[in-house]
């Protein structure tokens, strides 16, 4: 009877310790824990910008990934965190009436193409083969840092792909091809191997939506330049040099991000709209099921931005004295702040500047 009176009090004490308060509390804080997981946590920022199209008759597809290239580093991301893939050297072209540059519009605003264009992978480097082993971190040992894609489980990744494609593949100098089923399994062998925490994959081609068909591997938000079965097409062509120099869902990309600053509170679903389908004639989609957060909370600069470690101290710092003169010039002034010339200011030059139309010129 006493061994009977024993386990019946025992059994009273597991039921009242499971429903105390403390143990809610405990619960509660597992529930937090879970659920926090699904928040953003990343800590770098990354940019594998690729075109994979040679001739000159596609000079619009450098035009396309040089553009974006100038619009990540403007938000923040450096050229250490960016892999540039260009399988034709434009600037370079016996064809090209003004060497050394690449325009992305008629007007000749801007040099895309500039003086501090890092290109990682050039021409015959820009294989189907080499695209895998970057993403994957399957390269040989003697491969460069400037050539690895260094990321972790804490890296979001902007994946941009242009070129000439089809149902379920993309063209690589018209030699080769990716399926979209070797681009998946890429990427489940990425978040097999902690290599990124987010991707944002944006591709245009002609049938893009088929790229990301095949996609299984969690944390991937994905857009297209047209479903399948439609054809992406160019914006407006330069007739100095005889082709066209920018795709049209590229063009309005471009022009939605010219207009963001790396403080920006604009959001991933905003950029999934950019391009409706009245100007773009095809239909942008998106596929947004394998990504674990609402877009719409989602700030543009986790993909096109960057993200910096700032340590707070509460402590000063002593600053050495200015020297006799720099005093001098800034009581001449009437200010107690440096002062910087001039000629050592540097200004950000937008891509598209209002006076471009962007009807006259399709």
């Amino acid at each position: 009877m006493d061994v009977w009176c024993k386990s019946v009090w025992i059994l009273y004490l597991l039921i009242s310790i499971v429903h105390s308060p403390f143990s809610q509390i405990q619960v509660s804080n597992a529930d937090e824990k879970f659920t926090s997981a699904f928040k953003s946590s990343h800590t770098n920022n990354w940019a594998v910008l690729v075109c994979t199209s040679r001739f000159w008759f596609n000079y619009r597809h450098v035009a396309n990934v040089l553009s974006f290239y100038r619009s990540v580093k403007r938000l923040g991301i450096p050229d250490s965190q960016i892999i540039l893939m260009i399988a034709d050297e434009m600037a370079c072209n016996a064809r090209n009436p003004r060497p050394a540059t690449i325009y992305n519009n008629a007007h000749h605003h801007i040099n895309v193409y500039g003086d501090d264009v890092e290109v990682d992978y050039r021409g015959y480097e820009v294989t189907v083969e080499n695209f895998i082993r970057l993403l994957t971190g399957r390269l040989p040992p003697n491969t460069p840092r400037s050539k690895r894609l260094l990321t972790d489980e804490h890296s979001n990744i902007l994946i941009y792909m242009t070129g000439h494609g089809g149902d379920g593949f993309l063209k690589f100098q018209d030699a080769e091809e990716i399926t979209n089923v070797e681009l998946a399994d890429a990427f489940e062998q990425m978040w097999q191997k902690s290599r990124y925490h987010e991707i944002f994959f944006m591709i245009d081609t002609c049938q893009a939506e088929s790229m990301f068909q095949k996609f299984y591997s969690p944390n991937i938000l994905a857009v297209a330049s047209s479903r399948v079965g439609e054809d992406s097409l160019s914006h407006h062509g330069d007739s100095s040099i005889g082709v066209y120099v920018i795709d049209r869902y590229t063009y309005y990309a471009l022009e939605f991000l010219e207009k963001i600053n790396p403080d920006s509170a604009s959001n991933m679903a905003e950029f999934l709209k950019v391009c409706p389908k009245r100007v773009c004639m095809s239909t942008v989609a998106s596929r947004k099921d394998l990504f674990r957060r609402d877009p719409k909370t989602v700030p543009l600069t986790d993909f096109f931005g960057s993200i910096r470690n700032v340590e707070l101290t509460y402590t000063t710092v002593d600053l050495p004295p200015l020297s006799a003169k720099q005093n001098e010039t800034n009581k001449t002034l009437g200010n107690n702040e440096p002062q910087i010339e001039e000629k050592q200011r540097k200004y950000y030059v937008n891509q598209f500047p209002e006076w471009v139309s962007t009807e006259n010129d399709i």
